[in-house]
């Protein structure tokens, strides 16, 4: 999309590899952490109560899950080892990169529920610092509120000048869309991560994505019809 002549979209909000994405990697990290703790919790029990929420809120659910505080130390921990694991084992997932440098001059951030940490680890292991650069990239950790609701997309439209009804998100979490058509924007519901469930795609329509792409090059061909209308109306 555009303002003022310049193109603008929120991009996505994971970054994502070929066999373990971003969410597989922290979820299995999470899952054997919370097995640690005495609750045997597999990857999926992990993607169903953990997955799109931010650090703190995962903490809290933990807890209820566990059914007890979590030890002193834990959060540096987790962080910890979360973070090394992505460091070793975090990869770009098939036509993401292409699907960024098909739009060389959009406006475009992340606006993620992920720590601070984490997406500074994702820029320097994908190499995207050139791309972002520490700017334009949005934690849930400096709003009120994390997904479902808008407060992330918001914050990151009003931190960048566009107004919420010309801003594109593509996103793969129930929450994820649901936050974004919160915020008034339209969203892809995207479906090419690894740890995408056969039910997913029904998820993701009914938390009100307007698209479904199975891939980056269909979200690529979505972004580029939308960024045309949104042209057309300068």
């Amino acid at each position: 999309m555009r303002a003022h002549g310049t193109e603008a979209r929120i991009d996505p909000i994971r970054l994502r590899r070929w066999h373990r994405d971003s969410e597989v990697i922290a979820n299995a990290e999470l899952a054997d952490i919370v097995t640690e703790l005495g609750v045997p919790t597999t990857l999926e029990d992990s993607y169903r109560l953990y997955m799109g929420k931010r650090f703190a809120d995962v903490n809290k659910a933990i807890e209820v899950s566990v059914g007890k505080s979590l030890p002193e130390g834990f959060a540096p921990s987790y962080q910890a080892r979360t973070l090394n694991r992505f460091r070793r084992d975090l990869r770009f997932a098939t036509g993401a990169r292409e699907h960024i440098a098909a739009f060389p001059n959009a406006l475009r951030c992340i606006a993620s529920s992920s720590s601070p940490d984490r997406l500074a680890i994702c820029l320097e292991v994908l190499c995207l610092q050139a791309e972002f650069g520490g700017k334009n990239v949005f934690s849930g950790s400096s709003v009120a509120r994390g997904k479902p609701h808008p407060d992330i997309f918001l914050h990151a439209a009003r931190q960048m000048g566009i107004d919420p009804s010309r801003c594109l998100v593509i996103e793969d979490s129930p929450s994820g869309v649901e936050a974004g058509r919160a915020a008034g924007m339209t969203v892809i519901g995207l479906l090419a991560a690894s740890h995408i469930q056969p039910s997913h795609p029904e998820r993701l329509r009914q938390a009100g994505a307007q698209h479904i792409a199975a891939t980056f090059a269909e979200a690529q061909r979505i972004t580029g019809a939308f960024l045309a209308v949104i042209d057309a109306s300068l």
